[in-house]
């Protein structure tokens, strides 16, 4: 063979070699961000080629795929849509996924390498298995009863288990249809951006993902903070606190709402029962900001990666303040901000004797045949305090509720213990309040931890209502009778 020869046999063999590279590279190391790639429409195509596992709530599919006819063979279909949006989430052809459609979509799509025993295999074939199913933790009368009480109204609900974190309900109003953009169709996208372009953000899970100002239910930490410290030792005796109660370094007063607060020294129990911000406050600062601080992380807040599976919105208690922004944020104030679910956690946590669960909407993740893939169990997150500390904050949420601003959450046959909140916001604090509320209930002569904790925000309730003892106590009330079974 001539030179000539050789060397154009040699730069093809090197030309196939790179080609090799070049086919390797592309095939293996860059094949999971080419599958991922948002302009590639492979894996749309082959995760609606098939019907969807379903997300169940009790024994009952509240979602369904339906057929096309289409180049997307299967679309999403919804029971119930606007009831469960919260926790379902959305799955579209056109605008992808969101909420356990979206964090459980491995499993629903049927790639989660926990449906076959042969995962290896099925990689290497490229074979996909029926989507599994995802069953939830939500109480369905639970649901629909934060549903109903919220009605148009801006606001959420967050329910909780106190005992296993487990999420009875989580509501967020104004809801929306996910069923209504789930293909890919000129309907579908006229349906998302009505949606996208609405004022009420129905699409905000109001429940997880928006913080409020809690207001006085922030006061359920601070007496806990106080009470773990050894600041307060009898909830009946004066606490000290000055009337009016002046913040720290300033000339501004720190106002009540009630006149019968204006009496200096109120108890630590009078204080809960009337609201009275001046003493909070002022046992906010004697505790101290880490101590307080300390308490508040204890329930979730400052926590960034708070995942249900679902993701929460970080809730914020500052960690460095002077003391007279500590004792605005010991009542819910300055620029402390919480979720439900997070206000929900603390009256979960006092209820089961300072224990604070993880909170989880997932009970266990099956086969389409409803072998178990995984099972859920529950999970410590924090203990906040002692059972004996715990007991003290309890029996000043029952007092709030039977001689206090809670009397609208009591319910016949049950003892229930609970926190009203009104958190001022806005330019000069003209906007309408939030109203909020959070409690946890049990069947009257039960020493068991109660079956249910609550938090309720409604963010555009009438003046009237602004309390949180009028509306946002009612709404609580139906979802605890609700799990209480009537």
């Amino acid at each position: 063979m001539s030179v000539t020869g050789r060397r154009a046999g040699t730069f093809c063999l090197l030309l196939i070699a790179a080609l090799c590279v070049q086919a390797t590279r592309v095939q293996v190391f860059e094949a999971d961000g080419l599958d991922r790639n948002t302009a590639n429409q492979r894996l749309t195509v082959e995760r609606y080629s098939r019907p969807r596992g379903d997300i169940l709530v009790g024994a009952d599919a509240v979602t369904g795929s339906a057929p096309t006819g289409g180049r997307y063979a299967y679309k999403r279909t919804y029971t119930d849509g606007s009831l469960f949006a919260a926790v379902t989430g959305f799955a579209s052809q056109a605008y992808g996924d969101s909420q356990l459609e979206g964090t459980e979509d491995d499993l629903l799509s049927g790639t989660d390498p926990g449906l076959s025993g042969w995962a290896v295999w099925d990689a290497v074939a490229r074979r996909r298995n029926p989507g599994g199913d995802v069953r939830t933790t939500l109480n369905r009368a639970a649901q629909e009863a934060a549903m109903h009480g919220l009605g148009s109204r801006q606001g959420a609900v967050a329910a909780i288990e106190p005992a296993t974190g487990r999420i009875l309900a989580l509501a967020s109003t104004p809801s929306y249809d996910p069923g209504g953009f789930a293909g890919s169709g000129a309907a579908d996208q006229a349906a998302w951006n009505r949606l996208r372009l609405d004022t009420d953000q129905p699409m905000l899970n109001r429940a997880l993902r928006q913080t409020y100002p809690p207001g006085s239910t922030f006061t359920v930490v601070t007496a806990a903070a106080a009470l773990a410290n050894g600041v307060v030792t009898d909830v009946d005796a004066p606490t000290g606190a000055p009337s009016p109660y002046v913040l720290p370094g300033t000339a501004t007063t720190l106002v009540d709402d009630t006149p019968e607060c204006d009496r200096p020294g109120q108890s630590l129990d009078t204080a809960m029962v009337l609201s009275c911000n001046s003493v909070l406050g002022y046992l906010g600062v004697r505790t101290g900001l880490d101590r307080t601080a300390a308490m508040a992380e204890s329930f979730g807040f400052n926590d960034p990666g708070l995942d249900t599976p679902v993701r929460a919105a970080r809730s914020n208690f500052d960690t460095t303040m002077d003391q007279s922004q500590l004792a605005l944020s010991s009542i819910g104030r300055f620029d402390t901000a919480a979720t439900p679910l997070v206000m929900a956690m603390v009256a979960a946590g006092v209820a089961n004797g300072g224990t604070v669960m993880r909170p989880q909407l997932v009970d266990e993740l099956t086969r389409s045949d409803g072998g178990t893939v995984r099972l859920m169990k529950p999970v410590t997150y924090r203990r906040a305090m002692t059972p004996e500390v715990a007991v003290q904050v309890q029996r000043l949420m029952t007092d709030a509720v039977e001689r206090g601003t809670g009397r609208d959450a009591r319910i016949p046959g049950a003892v229930v213990g609970g926190k009203t909140g009104t958190a001022q916001h806005g330019a000069d604090n003209g906007a309408t309040p939030y109203a909020w509320f959070t409690a946890w209930a049990r069947p009257a002569g039960s020493d068991r931890v109660p079956p249910v904790a609550v938090a309720v925000v409604i963010a555009d309730s009438g003046a009237a209502e602004a309390t949180g003892g009028g509306l946002a106590a009612t709404v609580a009330r139906s979802v605890m009778q609700a799990v209480l079974g009537g």
